[in-house]
């Protein structure tokens, strides 16, 4: 199928989905949810099928996704997830010791570092941008904000309170701006930048400047780098991909994302782990395709889980933002 093709039978399946979930007692528990995640899967030959992701521990999940695949026929991948976290699940001190990225003070900044809001644990600053001529950290929403209840001017730690980041020490600047995330709700990106109390930093680590973006059309080769699992490689496994169920914990609740990126790991380790979050995700050429977000411990071809995007172009026009 052409994706035109595809997106189409996308179509049909969720609303199969979503008239399955509706029968059972899936319905009280999920609301207007439909219980499967369903995008775009690159096919080798080019063409796309459809990606299914269900996770378990959801009553009758299983169920639906077989009969959604049964209608839909060879042409679903259909993967286990597990549960999607944000990737900002991180305890001192061992954490801290066992990170293969950068969890200590560097100065000038640069990507891939932990930073993160001082009440949050630890994250990754993912890229600089520009806004409004100055320049600013991007990272995510959970890794720069936190909570509904942080505010701009908020201290922003470089490393994060998780590695030993303390204010006023280790400040290097303040949330200047994020995309609201409403509890229980529907999003597209989780993000946020920091307005930095230096300007100086070095977009050039570790593989060059990157400033141009792309739509994934999946099947990328990318990689990242990461404060936790520091530079890994990955490939682009489902575009498009909507009711991605995300577990923000009591403040936030479920989050469900639209529109969004999946990754499997190309090595023998996972893409990301918890501390990744806010990474920028690049195509093997130095263009820019995502901002890491989420991930599950489970699922990939080599079982260290999967890993979630948002839309690097969604993420800065929501910000009005440009990569440095």
């Amino acid at each position: 199928m052409d994706r035109t093709q595809a997106r189409e039978l996308k179509a049909e399946a969720t609303d199969l989905a979503r008239e399955l979930s509706e029968r059972s007692v899936l319905a009280s528990a999920q609301g207007s949810r439909v219980p499967l995640a369903i995008g775009l899967a690159p096919r080798p030959d080019g063409s796309y099928g459809l990606a299914v992701r269900y996770r378990l521990g959801v009553p009758t999940v299983r169920s639906i996704a077989r009969k959604v695949v049964a209608e839909v026929g060879p042409v679903a991948d259909v993967r286990r997830t597990g549960r999607i976290r944000p990737s900002t699940r991180v305890r001192p001190p061992v954490v801290t010791a066992q990170a293969l990225g950068e969890t200590g003070r560097v100065r000038p900044l640069r990507p891939g570092v932990s930073i993160a809001h001082v009440d949050v644990t630890a994250g990754t600053l993912g890229a600089f941008v520009t806004v409004g001529g100055a320049v600013h950290a991007l990272s995510n929403y959970h890794v720069l904000s936190g909570t509904p209840a942080a505010r701009v001017g908020d201290v922003v730690l470089q490393p994060g309170p998780a590695d030993g980041g303390r204010a006023p020490d280790d400040r290097v600047g303040t949330l200047a701006a994020r995309v609201d995330l409403e509890p229980n709700g529907h999003a597209t990106v989780d993000c946020a930048i920091a307005l930095l109390d230096d300007p100086q930093v070095d977009p050039t680590y570790p593989v060059g400047r990157i400033t141009t973006t792309a739509k994934a059309v999946g099947g990328e080769r990318v990689g990242k780098i990461g404060r936790t699992t520091s530079v890994t490689a990955g490939r682009v496994t489902a575009i498009e991909l909507d009711d991605v169920v995300v577990g923000y914990g009591e403040e936030l609740g479920e989050l469900t994302f639209d529109n969004q990126i999946e990754v499997e790991s190309t090595g023998t380790g996972p893409f990301s782990r918890g501390g990744d979050s806010g990474s920028l995700v690049y195509r093997e050429d130095g263009v820019a395709l995502g901002l890491l977000f989420a991930g599950s411990e489970v699922g990939g071809d080599n079982g260290t889980g999967l890993t979630y995007l948002n839309p690097i172009d969604a993420v800065l026009d929501a910000l009005g933002a440009t990569l440095v």
